[in-house]
């Protein structure tokens, strides 16, 4: 399976994250490679009468299932759109079901034939998309089909981001959310202390030793959550290294964690664990709480994060906190891509199995999260973008992070750029073992980087893993 991404391709993010935050018509949008769409399997569900308001004809007094990754975004915007699809179709009921752990409880189903009709398969326990493509509904048909206000969904989204979700022609999945990646901060304690976010590692190191002197820490993490320490690792040394730092990885290729950049990023950062940098004790603690003593307590300066943080933290933030985000640090001020250089993709990926008992209704009720109406209650509830255009104002209705995210995908320009191998061969469940050990200062850069290579050289190893070269 081949994904071709040209460097126009891989800088189209750029055009919807900004689109995004401006809340601009996007010209010039590149075409998803999802147009052409695959092969669907035909559902063997009873469906009602197909009409423009009911495309996939969902049929009167049915029941639709759907299991919703319970994190940074919880459920209530996939219920909000629940009410709406329930007015709709008097009659139809809607079942939002909460999951942290959604390859743990929805694996058995798959396997017994019973799976959900809708799927937001996020989180640390994410079902590798690889595992189960073949049992999942081509979402063409979504996209071609008209909104709740009446436009064909495509045209609403902005460009690019159907591509995360597109897998050898075929749209398995729909990524909902617009997510920027960062360093996150309090603008009001920088500013009370004169500190500046740093722009490479060095400067990070000097960072936590005025942070010691404060008796603050300059990282904090908890154990669901310690990837996200390899996820700014990858973001850095990608824009230190240049693209192929991340072909390399994205390809499984031998010895891709030994490449210059990544071993340079990981040195810097075991100076600052071994430096005592870190808040001791993540490996034992609850991520939401490790995020509680940065977001509330301050007892950490810094926190890589997705921009959904806001959301999450925000009954555990301190007021006056002004959240802001800072790209990702570089090795050297001579990096192979600027500073501003910026990790965003569309995330949130959901899919629609194939072998659900309302397949229709999975449809119908993703046809009706991505209108207008709930694409808006998602900006404004959570503080951060759908795939959808028109739903942000300038200022973010309020929000700092929002805005700094306009700021962000500003600076960056053509420099935007993402990867997809780690949730689509399902590693994250493996690798957090390693990436607590190390941050709990129990491993060498050593230790950290054979074992993820032989996460890695395991998955490419094993031909009954349906592999996605990227190009």
């Amino acid at each position: 399976m081949t994904v071709d991404k040209t460097p126009l391709q891989r800088r189209q993010f750029l055009k919807f994250a900004l689109a995004a935050a401006a809340v601009a018509p996007l010209a010039g949008t590149l075409a998803s490679c999802a147009a052409s769409g695959g092969s669907e399997t035909p559902s063997s569900t009873e469906t009602g009468a197909v009409s423009a308001e009911n495309p996939f004809g969902v049929a009167a007094n049915s029941t639709v299932d759907a299991v919703i990754f319970n994190g940074g975004y919880g459920i209530d915007y996939v219920e909000f759109a629940a009410n709406q699809m329930e007015q709709l179709h008097p009659g139809v009921t809607v079942k939002v079901s909460p999951s942290t752990k959604i390859a743990q409880e929805l694996q058995p189903r798959f396997v017994a034939g019973d799976p959900p009709d809708l799927i937001d398969n996020s989180g640390a326990g994410a079902i590798g998309i690889s595992t189960i493509i073949d049992q999942l509904e081509d979402l063409t048909s979504v996209v071609d089909a008209p909104n709740v206000e009446g436009t064909k969904i495509r045209d609403t989204l902005f460009g690019g981001v159907l591509e995360p979700g597109t897998f050898d022609g075929k749209l398995a999945a729909i990524n909902y959310a617009l997510t920027v990646y960062a360093l996150w901060y309090s603008a009001s304690l920088f500013e009370e202390n004169g500190w500046t976010p740093p722009k490479t590692w060095d400067e990070a190191y000097e960072l936590g030793t005025k942070a010691k002197e404060k008796k603050k820490y300059l990282f904090v993490w908890g154990k669901e959550a310690a990837t996200y320490y390899q996820t700014l690792a990858i973001s850095s040394a990608i824009k230190q290294g240049g693209d192929e730092v991340r072909l390399s990885l994205e390809n499984l290729k031998p010895d891709c964690w030994s490449q210059q950049a990544v071993q340079e990023v990981f040195t810097a950062m075991k100076k600052i664990i071994d430096a005592g940098m870190f808040k001791p004790g993540g490996s034992g603690t609850q991520f939401t709480a490790a995020q509680a003593q940065w977001s509330n307590d301050e007892d950490a300066l810094l926190y890589p994060s997705g921009s959904w943080i806001e959301n999450e933290m925000k009954d555990q933030t301190k007021e006056g906190f002004e959240m802001t985000g800072s790209p990702e640090p570089t090795v050297s001020s001579s990096s192979a891509m600027p500073f501003t250089a910026l990790h965003s993709t569309a995330g949130e990926p959901y899919v629609v199995p194939t072998q659900g008992k309302n397949v229709a209704g999975g449809k119908e009720l993703l046809r009706v999260m991505l209108s207008k109406d709930a694409a808006t209650n998602f900006a404004k509830t959570k503080l951060a973008p759908t795939v959808v255009k028109g739903t942000v104002p300038p200022d973010g209705f309020g929000s700092t992070a929002l805005v700094s995210q306009t700021d962000m995908l500003s600076a960056a320009g053509n420099d935007i750029f993402s990867w997809q191998f780690v949730e689509y061969y399902g590693m994250n469940s493996d690798q957090l073992v390693l990436w607590n050990t190390f941050l709990d200062g129990k491993s060498s850069v050593a230790d950290l980087t054979k074992g993820l290579q032989q996460i890695t050289d395991k998955v490419a190893s094993d031909d009954s893993v349906k592999k996605i070269e990227i190009k």
